[in-house]
């Protein structure tokens, strides 16, 4: 017996009121269609259809499996359309780098797309700044991420492997302690070098952006404190510790909240943008993230 082939012969059957219509609609031939008829009877051991004049009619036995019959075929056909979907369907691991804070880089609504676009898809998130993040996309250890750099330079000339895509651009101030605003007022960077400084590691954007600026000048910062989150710069600056960089955003707002002075005139400009690994620009996992990613911030995807 072929169930699932005995079954629409017997919906058919019922539906169309003859052997010959159902044979067409089945494209088998009658006798085919009136051997399955007979297999399900036996098998079943009930008389399904009543000959008439007007063609085949459903016993009361037939009348009462007519509707489980139907329920049973159109389970198979929704299970046979999701084994199909997933021959389409992106599934795997996608483990992205990410930087500062999650309402910053729009996490929340770049995941949700993604899940919306990719259900079948894993992500997996690692926390870092942005040299670590660029090093992890580089030798492969995550797929994607964020990453901090001067306007228009991306990973540059540090990761040439690497590719990018600027999402916005904003600007860094220097933030002082409460107070502080007659020490820092009308000051030029070789002033600025000078007084206390909260510092990070190689691999944070302060870093890069401050070498940056003071280096040609023949300057550096005076360390006395040395940090790798922007939450723990900001707790020391407001604790009278010393100077730091801030987003412009965060700047204003502790200004704002806490009366932290911002010096005035100096800005370092950055942008944000979302890296891979050049090499890797086809594969199925990189696209639907920028696809993801440019609903997120209207974007071009490619």
């Amino acid at each position: 017996m072929h169930p699932l082939q005995s079954l629409r012969a017997f919906v058919t059957v019922a539906r169309e009121g003859s052997v010959s219509r159902a044979a067409i609609r089945l494209h088998l031939t009658q006798p085919a269609v009136s051997l399955k008829l007979k297999q399900l009877q036996d098998e079943l051991g009930l008389k399904l259809f009543l000959r008439k004049p007007q063609g085949l009619v459903l016993t009361p036995d037939g009348q009462a499996l007519l509707q489980p019959a139907e329920k049973a075929l159109a389970a198979v056909a929704a299970f046979e359309q999701s084994a199909r979907a997933m021959h389409s369907t992106l599934r795997g691991r996608l483990r992205i780098g990410t930087i500062v804070d999650p309402e910053f880089i729009r996490l929340g609504a770049f995941l949700h797309r993604l899940v919306e676009r990719a259900p079948q898809l894993e992500t997996e998130l690692r926390q870092g700044m942005s040299g670590s993040v660029l090093q992890q996309v580089r030798d492969g250890r995550l797929d994607v991420g964020f990453f901090l750099a001067p306007p228009g330079v991306g990973p540059g000339s540090l990761a040439p492997d690497v590719t990018h895509r600027e999402l916005t651009r904003f600007n860094y101030y220097v933030v002082a302690p409460a107070g502080w605003g007659p020490r820092i007022r009308s000051v030029q960077w070789s002033d600025l070098a000078t007084m206390p400084w909260i510092v990070t590691p190689e691999d944070s954007v302060h870093h890069r952006l401050l070498k940056g600026t003071l280096e040609p000048l023949g300057l550096m910062p005076r360390g006395v404190a040395e940090v790798d989150q922007e939450a723990c710069m900001l707790d020391l600056v407001r604790a009278g510790v010393g100077l730091s960089l801030a987003r412009d955003a965060l700047a204003m707002a502790e200004r704002q909240e806490t009366g932290l002075e911002i010096v005035d005139g100096v800005q370092l400009p950055c942008a944000l943008s979302f890296i891979w690994h050049r090499g890797r620009q086809e594969e199925p996992l990189i696209a639907e993230a920028l696809e993801a990613l440019a609903g997120v911030w209207a974007i071009s995807p490619a």
